[in-house]
C-alpha cells in the first residue's frame, strides 16, 4: 500500500529516486577520498616545470583534449597498444584533469619520451609529414608565438596554495625567467615529453 502511494505521486517518486542515487554515489565515492592510491602521488611524480605548465595550458587552449584522451583503461587491447594502465596517483596534481574519453587521435597518457622533440615539432606543424593517414590539423603558429611569461609564477603559486602541488618559492620566483623567450611549440613539446614518465 505504501509503495502504491509513492508510485502514484510523481514528485514523491522523484525525491526518493534522488535520495537513492545520492546514497549509492556516496557509498561508491566516499571510500576513494580516504584511499592513499587515489590521493597520494605515485613514486617519482614531480610537479610540472614552468615550461611544462605553460605547455599544458597551450594543450588545453588548442583543444588537444577534444581528440586525445590521457587515460589508459585496464584492458589488454589498451595496455598492449599504449602501455601500463593509468593510475589515480599520476593525476593527483592535475587541475583540471585531462583524462578525456574521445579518441579521434591516440591516447597520450604514455607519449612522453616515445618520440624525439624534432618528431613532435614536425608532427605539430604538419602531422601528415610523419603520419600520412593523420586527420589532425597542423599548429604551425606555435613555432612563431612566444610564451607569455607574465603569469607563469602566479600559476605555479596557485597550484601550490590551492591544490597542494609541492612547488618551492624558488620554483615560483624563477618561473618567469624559465619560460622567457621560449616558443609555444617548445612549451607544448616539453609538456608532451613528460606525460606518463612518472610511472615506472
Amino acid at each position: 500500500m505504501k509503495h502504491e502511494l509513492i508510485e502514484k505521486n510523481v514528485g514523491l517518486l522523484a525525491i526518493f529516486i534522488v535520495i537513492a542515487i545520492s546514497f549509492g554515489g556516496l557509498v561508491q565515492i566516499t571510500p576513494l577520498i580516504f584511499q592513499p592510491e587515489t590521493t597520494e602521488p605515485v613514486d617519482g611524480l614531480v610537479p610540472y616545470t614552468a615550461l611544462e605548465m605553460e605547455g599544458r595550458d597551450i594543450y588545453i587552449r588548442e583543444g588537444c583534449s577534444n581528440c586525445h584522451s590521457q587515460m589508459i583503461r585496464p584492458f589488454r587491447a589498451e595496455t598492449e597498444r599504449y602501455g601500463h594502465y593509468s593510475v589515480a596517483g599520476e593525476s593527483v596534481w592535475e587541475h583540471p584533469f585531462l583524462w578525456g574519453s574521445k579518441r579521434t587521435g591516440p591516447d597520450l597518457a604514455r607519449v612522453g619520451q616515445r618520440y624525439s622533440d624534432e618528431w613532435h615539432r614536425v608532427h605539430l606543424i604538419n602531422p601528415r609529414d610523419v603520419v600520412p593517414e593523420s586527420n589532425m590539423p597542423g599548429f604551425p603558429w606555435l613555432e612563431e608565438n612566444l610564451v607569455d611569461s607574465s603569469l607563469t609564477g602566479k600559476k605555479l603559486a596557485l597550484f601550490k596554495n590551492h591544490f597542494g602541488v609541492p612547488y618551492t618559492d624558488a620554483d615560483i620566483e624563477g618561473a618567469e625567467e624559465a619560460v622567457k623567450g621560449k616558443t609555444e611549440m617548445e612549451a607544448l613539446i616539453a609538456y608532451l615529453q613528460v606525460l606518463g614518465t612518472a610511472l615506472k
